[in-house]
């Protein structure tokens, strides 16, 4: 019997394709936003779905579950998967799979791009001519720092972290410490990191870059009372999850010149954006794009369908979160 597949939003067609030259219906949402909740429900209502690709935008819990009994699989077009609630999932019999490892590449090369930005002050010096305001070179305008030789610290060093520790090691001769809850081999070899704890990594680290899961254990990792132990004049990356760093701490910090300056692709409350930190020169902001690259996506794609259709012919998912 052939599958029925839903997808909440348009992806790329690689995916979409394989699903369907295994004969498999495949129904994309036509609205080009993420859909509502109740929008959702509605949707998955309408047949009986064997399976759902769903984006890091859809809330997905036992109410999106209990309108779909029939699809015992979600595969989450995202890395991330704070966006499903697993209890729920656990409950319901539902497998639910990600896409790690298929931005890595992109999401490391977009931190240091950040990090170069703001060392730099390259967005600062962009909106100066936008404005009209270049009149000729000075030898004091925009003054940044070196990024060479300066230490990083990674919060979190999982497959995108490593990759920042050895670009900005190997291309920069960059220091790196990082903390995590396990201790990573792989980067300590390749680039002589130091595995230190949370508050060592702020207290020494030049440039903070933040690439840790969203977990309840994660939530506000960095925050009011750990982020006094910046190391003045710091600078924080953050292109994780906007949780993970407690918003109202960071601007703060901001104010009083504790981080010299911070770049962001996520954000607390996303999609909102802090008017405070749009109104300061010393932020990079990005609209949550540091996978956004058609290699990245494709892979993404290729990857949800792979999920499902390992999971109907050999009855387990390549990437299943557990």
């Amino acid at each position: 019997m052939s599958k029925h597949i839903y997808i909440t939003r348009q992806i790329n067609e690689i995916g979409i394709n394989m699903l369907r030259e295994k004969g498999y219906h495949v129904d994309i949402s036509k609205k080009d936003r993420p859909l509502h909740k109740d929008e959702i429900k509605k949707e998955l209502s309408k047949k009986k779905y064997d399976a759902v690709i769903c984006l890091l935008t859809d809330h997905i819990d036992k109410e999106i579950f209990k309108a779909c009994p029939t699809a015992k699989i979600f595969a989450n077009y995202a890395v991330g998967y704070n966006n499903i609630n697993l209890n729920d999932a656990k409950k319901a019999g539902v497998t639910i799979t990600n896409c790690r490892g298929t931005s890595a590449h992109a999401v490391a090369e977009f931190t240091v791009g950040l990090i170069l930005s703001l060392s730099a002050r390259i967005v600062e010096g962009d909106l100066f001519v936008r404005k009209g305001k270049y009149k000729g070179w000075k030898p004091d305008l925009f003054l940044g720092e070196d990024l060479f030789g300066k230490t990083i610290g990674l919060v979190g060093s999982g497959s995108i972290g490593s990759l920042v520790a050895e670009f900005l090691h190997k291309g920069f001769n960059c220091k790196i410490c990082y903390s995590d809850v396990v201790k990573n081999p792989v980067v300590e070899a390749k680039c002589n990191a130091e595995h230190i704890s949370l508050e060592e990594v702020l207290k020494n680290s030049d440039i903070i870059s933040v690439h840790t899961p969203l977990l309840p254990s994660t939530k506000h990792l960095i925050n009011k009372k750990n982020i006094k132990h910046v190391k003045d004049g710091a600078i924080l990356i953050n292109t994780a999850r906007g949780p993970v760093v407690e918003e109202v701490a960071m601007i703060e910090a901001l104010e009083k010149g504790k981080l010299r300056g911070v770049g962001l692709d996520v954000y607390e409350f996303e999609p909102e954006v802090n008017k405070k930190l749009m109104k300061m020169t010393n932020t990079v902001l990005t609209p949550h794009i540091a996978s956004a690259r058609d290699s990245a996506r494709n892979e993404m794609s290729e990857l949800c369908a792979k999920n499902i259709i390992s999971f109907f012919e050999k009855n387990r998912a390549i990437t299943e979160v557990k």
